[in-house]
């Protein structure tokens, strides 16, 4: 196999996804280039853990799926993080443990690091709806709600600030250079479903590495279950929230004005066209288009609201979050055969 190696990350946390993680392995054993090994992280469940290590327990001595318990706090980050310190691979990918990638997948991602300055690469996230099709008032700006791509994204292969971690690309250099991870600001169990983990990484390996280029490749596609509690308007408010908050977190961690440069551009741009299309499609009969339009307003305010109770919070020293080195050999096969 020509190129670099590819270790593949998955974080589980609920044996609720059964089926999903399944098929999330599945996906990656079926991948036109083939896989180093896939990593499947289980965060703080030991039923979970025990019940993935007897399904894979013919692969542990291949080494082809590899079960470990989460070596750090509860949370998507130190998952991850444990799973960076156990892959063996040169490159890290990462892949939501309710999603299936497509065959070309990891093909695409490897594509990209003929670039020797290449240090992310990151792909196309589409939604499954539950209910079999997209709510008519749910806008596109806003599929990152449910972990997706979203219409404002460039298309093709292009230069971005960061990567999206459920579908997403490292160098193992890149977390030598700018460490993990970080805890406090992403899913951890928090009553809010925040984020932004990946994009307080990345800013802080371009800091790390000015010469570092982090590539969106759309080929690179997965598909993602999106259940019908997030069909909703109120996970929709809820989200859009959390964004905020966790927006405030990378703004005390990297500064302002690198935290919120693409986010700028996104609601002084794509926002108000969404907007404007919406109550175009409104007057014209059509569909959904005033909810489109009334929910873009909602979800900015919501996420403004988040914002400035974050950077109270912060201020205040009630929020806290932390960056680690990846230590070697971090994270090691659990639960009992």
């Amino acid at each position: 196999m020509n190129g670099p190696a590819v270790s593949v990350v998955i974080c589980a946390y609920t044996e609720d996804r059964w089926e999903d993680i399944l098929a999330a392995v599945d996906s990656v054993r079926a991948q036109t280039r083939p896989a180093l090994e896939t990593l499947l992280v289980v965060d703080h469940n030991q039923a979970l853990l025990e019940r993935l290590t007897r399904e894979y327990k013919e692969h542990r001595e291949t080494g082809e799926v590899r079960v470990l318990a989460n070596a750090g706090p509860r949370g998507l980050s130190a998952g991850r993080n444990t799973g960076i310190a156990a892959a063996s691979g040169e490159i890290i990918a990462f892949l939501d443990d309710d999603a299936v990638a497509e065959r070309d997948w990891l093909r695409w991602f490897a594509e990209g690091y003929a670039d020797p300055r290449v240090m992310a690469v990151g792909g196309r996230t589409v939604p499954v709806w539950a209910s079999g099709r997209r709510p008519s008032w749910f806008p596109e700006e806003f599929d990152w709600v449910v972990g997706c791509a979203y219409k404002g994204l460039p298309g093709g292969v292009a230069r971005v600030r960061n990567v999206l971690g459920g579908n997403a690309s490292f160098r193992r250099t890149a977390f030598d250079a700018a460490g993990g991870f970080a805890t406090g600001i992403g899913r951890d169990g928090d009553e809010h479903p925040l984020g932004c983990e990946e994009t307080e990484l990345c800013i802080r390996l371009t800091r790390a590495r000015p010469d570092a280029v982090l590539l969106l490749d759309d080929r690179a596609v997965i598909h993602h279950r999106v259940p019908r509690v997030r069909e909703g308007f109120g996970y929709f408010r809820a989200r859009t929230y959390a964004e905020g908050l966790s927006k405030a977190l990378v703004a005390r961690s990297v500064g302002a004005g690198k935290g919120l440069e693409s986010e700028r551009r996104y609601t002084t741009r794509v926002l108000p066209a969404g907007v404007a299309r919406g109550l175009r499609d409104a007057l014209l009969g059509r569909r959904g288009g005033a909810g489109r339009a009334g929910a873009i307003v909602a979800g900015v305010t919501a996420a403004a609201g988040g914002y400035v109770v974050g950077s109270v919070r912060a201020r205040r020293g009630g929020v806290t979050f932390s960056v680690d080195g990846i230590p070697a050999g971090q994270g090691g096969e659990g639960g009992s055969s």
